[in-house]
């Protein structure tokens, strides 16, 4: 099968050897566990790299005996693959594990110093190593990175088996890789680590130093936020932390004095920008004003442009509010306006302002739902024109021609309401604007309900 590499025969010890214990992050050797010596001193990092996949921390649904990766290996059958995930949570060292698993060669190369050139050589070395009957894993770090025509050279030798394919990316797949590609690999979510999971491997790299932290529980705490759920981040802020020179544990204002924060991880034409607009939409249509304020901020942390911001607050006015509060809107507009006249960070405020009103409104997409239904209508009934009544005439051959010709005038009728039907002749009457029972919708649906009665009045019932 395309893709797929068969070692159950081949390699007995890697196939019988699949069932993993779960643990959590990918920077974790067991406390007490023989390492070897080596004079050249070496980040604490490297030294707390697993070993094996049973030592990895955090990716318990990926790479336990029921995730797909540990079925994969149980029933010796290992495809090629692609590992989405944040920074510092073991995409790199799953792939090297994997290699030790299968027994194939490992080869590392990242797609931003890579070419066609490269590629080339990668592919005839994976050949020649393949006629003397040893496989390749092929390790891909930052593979969106490629670009469409070197992604497709990855193909033919992944379907004839010179390589097993392992890439990574911190990018939606779906939106940087190519469908051929992604048709021969499963892709793989790894998570960012939890807090639980940053302690077990804080601990593992207490008993790697022989000595604990020198902070308290809630400094501790702190420095675990600060790597932001990258493993990676995490050992070398500890390793910062564990040279200090302290009389007494640190509390959290002395640390953060000491460390800088790391910055949220946010790329504002990426995968992440589309989930917190997401969520903070999301947040306002469920009338959370917490939720929402919580995703703004998250946002223009982040470095997103404000600007954005308010033209997507705009929207959500439009969209989710409508006429149930006719207000929100130009509230909306307003903060929009006072950004841009007041700038970062003062106008800011005025956006969160707009975002705490829309949650609290009154929620209405009436009219949003019936402008898409009208939108539907025209496209099915095409140039259909309107009927002659309501035709203008300005020239006498159109009035000859019946343009025109017995329009009432409302303002003449009783009621201010004359009833005429504005629709093509011989098109049934659409009804597409139904508003809801709250806030000014409910004065609006009295108002509906009162024409249609009179328009049943007219036309006989």
């Amino acid at each position: 099968m395309a893709g797929f590499l068969h070692f159950s025969q081949a390699f007995p010890k890697a196939a019988a050897e699949h069932s993993f214990p779960l643990m959590a992050d990918l920077f974790d050797t067991p406390p007490g566990a023989p390492r070897p010596a080596s004079t050249a001193p070496r980040p604490l990092a490297d030294r707390l790299r697993p070993r094996a996949l049973s030592e990895v921390i955090g990716q318990e649904k990926t790479i336990g005996p029921d995730g797909p990766l540990g079925v994969m290996l149980g029933s010796g059958s290992l495809s090629s693959l692609i590992f989405w995930g944040p920074p510092g949570v073991g995409k790199t060292t799953i792939a090297r594990l994997l290699a030790d698993e299968t027994d194939l060669h490992f080869v590392q190369i990242s797609a931003i110093f890579s070419g066609v050139a490269d590629l080339k050589k990668v592919f005839e070395a994976a050949r020649h190593r393949r006629e003397n009957g040893q496989g390749t894993l092929l390790f891909v770090d930052e593979i969106h990175r490629f670009n469409k025509a070197q992604q497709d050279g990855f193909l033919p030798h992944m379907e004839d088996g010179t390589i097993l394919l392992v890439g990574a990316t911190t990018e939606n797949p779906s939106f940087e890789l190519n469908a051929a590609l992604l048709s021969r690999a499963q892709v793989l979510v790894l998570d960012r680590l939890s807090l639980a999971d940053l302690e077990r491997l804080a601990q593992r790299a207490e008993a790697e130093l022989g000595r604990k932290l020198p902070l308290v529980a809630e400094a501790r705490e702190a420095l675990l936020e600060m790597s932001d759920g990258d493993g990676r981040a995490l050992l070398n802020l500890i390793e910062q932390v564990a040279a200090w020179k302290t009389e007494a544990p640190l509390a959290t204002e002395q640390l953060t004095q000491r460390l800088q924060r790391r910055a949220a991880q946010y790329d504002k034409s990426g995968e992440a920008h589309y989930n917190l607009i997401s969520a903070l939409h999301k947040s306002v249509r469920g009338s959370d004003p917490d939720a929402a304020l919580y995703w703004l901020a998250r946002m223009l942390t982040g470095g997103e442009d404000p600007r954005f911001l308010a033209r997507r607050i705009t929207r959500m006015a439009v969209e989710d509010i409508g006429l149930a509060d006719p207000q929100a809107q130009r509230l909306c507009l307003d903060a929009w306006e006072t950004y841009e006249r007041l700038g970062s960070p003062e106008g800011e405020l005025a956006l969160a302002q707009a975002v705490v009103y829309l949650a609290l409104a009154p929620k209405s997409n009436a009219v949003y739902v019936a402008y898409k239904a009208a939108m539907a209508a025209s496209k099915k009934t095409g140039s259909e024109p309107p009927p002659m009544v309501i035709r203008n005439a300005p020239t006498k051959l159109m009035k000859e021609q019946g343009y025109g010709a017995g329009y009432a005038y409302d303002h003449d009728a009783e009621d201010g309401f004359s009833g005429q039907d504005y629709f093509p002749d011989g098109m049934k009457r659409g009804v597409y604007y139904v508003p809801v029972e709250r806030g000014f919708e409910r004065d609006l649906k009295k108002r509906l309900d009162w024409f249609v009665k009179l328009r049943d009045k007219r036309h006989g019932g």
